[in-house]
């Protein structure tokens, strides 16, 4: 049978179990500490994932478990759908998280605890709160028995904090047959809510960031190489000197801004919506009205490269052979080569840049039944709300899945207090979410499988 309203009893439990499962999940110390040597992994998702394969069996659901390495599992799940021929969609979130030193912290990062109605604890937003909210759908679906519109294939992914290496990009290399029919997906980080000054009404008006597109990524090294010698004799071929040159020519270049399509269109809505124009040659003076979204938005509107790791030399009195620095290049749509060939140029013919982990960028259509239904759910359980498309500066599991011709969109509904700075929380100290986005996110994540 369809998908139907549910009644008060099955909504109140469907809320309460995202926000239940989301406090087990952060509870679970999945941080991924990076690297391809499981000696340095940490515990990894296997708990996490043992937990997810409980609750799915608990109610009647046989999950698979894909496991790409030691300490590396994916758990998927399928409910088929009433139409078997249109396309699928897929609702993926990951269970690894990055670290947290808890001293810097202001309660337990994996204590899952509630102050003053927020939710804390590493994986609050990114995105322990996703994939309790899934869970808490897919078990609502499978104790009503009934049947999603179209096929709906839930992906619990391992490893995404790591380049996705061991997660969706091996699961797409090794088992591509799990993704054939399926034509959409949604996961992080997109469909929460900016509060916007509305220029008809004079009132506050909440508007939703649905993800369209994302930057890609290269995450890779500068390695120098020189001649070794004695730290007490003059050498011109220092390999480190070669480096500090290639990264300040690289942190001093300065990327031009470049709205891509994605950006054009939430200036634009932000524009209609509070009647505040956006110049081309000034935009700093608009960012402010983003509000909590703001260093998400900043970060698209260039290419970006930051040195992020140094490595060089084993003792004090050796000049080395070799010096490496890792860098983070973040790309807008479409300008992989052009920034590739920029910083080989900037890094000089006595560096070579290495590439290690290539995330393509994504670009989904901003119009059409899922963004519409996506639309139409938010606005239902917000009415007067607006809902405008945005490119995210950070990448997500989606990249993989668009390499099959898959569109993937940032959907995890959050209802956000307007002075909540929200994308400093991915990844922060004290990460946290309010109780009420998790409960709100459910029920709009119950109508959009319903209505999709």
């Amino acid at each position: 049978m369809p998908i139907a309203d549910p009644t008060a009893a099955e909504l109140e439990q469907l809320q309460d179990e995202a926000v239940r499962l989301t406090q087990e999940l952060i509870r679970i110390d999945t941080s991924n500490f990076g690297g391809n040597d499981p000696e340095t992994w940490g515990k990894g998702e296997t708990e996490a994932a043992d937990h997810v394969v409980a609750q799915l069996r608990e109610v009647g659901l046989e999950p698979e478990v894909y496991e790409s390495a030691p300490g590396r599992p994916t758990v998927v799940v399928t409910l088929p759908g009433e139409d078997r021929e249109r396309g699928g969609l897929i609702i993926h979130g990951h269970l690894d998280v990055v670290p947290a030193r808890a001293e810097d912290w202001s309660v337990d990062p994996f204590g899952g605890e509630i102050r003053d109605g927020m939710l804390y604890g590493r994986g609050a937003v990114d995105m322990k709160d996703m994939v309790g909210m899934m869970l808490a759908l897919v078990r609502h679906i499978a104790r009503t028995g009934a049947t999603p519109p179209r096929d709906l294939r839930l992906i619990f992914f391992a490893d995404e904090e790591n380049g996705s290496v061991w997660g969706a990009k091996w699961l797409v290399a090794e088992h591509p047959e799990l993704f054939e029919g399926y034509t959409e997906a949604i996961s992080e980080v997109g469909g929460y809510s900016i509060t916007l000054p509305e220029q008809a009404t004079g009132e506050d008006v909440r508007a939703y960031l649905v993800q369209t597109a994302e930057k890609g990524y290269a995450w890779g090294r500068l390695r120098a190489t020189g001649r070794a010698g004695h730290g007490s004799v003059p050498n011109d071929e220092n390999a480190i000197v070669r480096l500090a040159r290639a990264i300040t020519a690289i942190d001093e270049h300065e990327f031009p801004i470049e709205y891509v399509a994605s950006v054009r269109a939430l200036f634009d809505g932000v524009t209609e919506i509070t009647g505040t124009a956006w110049d081309e040659e000034d935009v700093d003076a608009f960012l402010p009205l983003l509000g909590g979204a703001r260093q998400f938005v900043t970060g698209t509107l260039r290419d970006s490269a930051n040195i992020t790791q140094l490595d060089a030399g084993y003792k004090v009195n050796v000049i080395p052979q070799t010096a490496e620095a890792g860098f983070d290049v973040r790309y807008l749509p479409g300008h992989l080569d052009e920034v590739l060939d920029l910083l080989r140029e900037l890094a000089g013919e006595h560096v070579e840049v290495v590439i290690d982990n290539l995330g393509v960028d994504t670009d989904a259509p901003r119009e059409g039944a899922l963004y519409d239904a996506m639309a139409a759910a938010l606005q239902a359980e917000d009415p007067g709300s607006k809902v405008l498309p945005y490119c995210l500066s950070a990448g997500t599991d989606n990249k993989p899945l668009t390499q099959l011709g898959i569109a993937g969109y940032g959907f995890t509904p959050l209802q956000l207090p307007a002075d909540l700075d929200f994308a400093p929380l991915f990844h922060g100290i004290d990460e946290r979410v309010p109780v009420d986005a998790i409960r709100f996110g459910a029920r709009v994540l119950l109508r959009l499988v319903r209505d999709c």
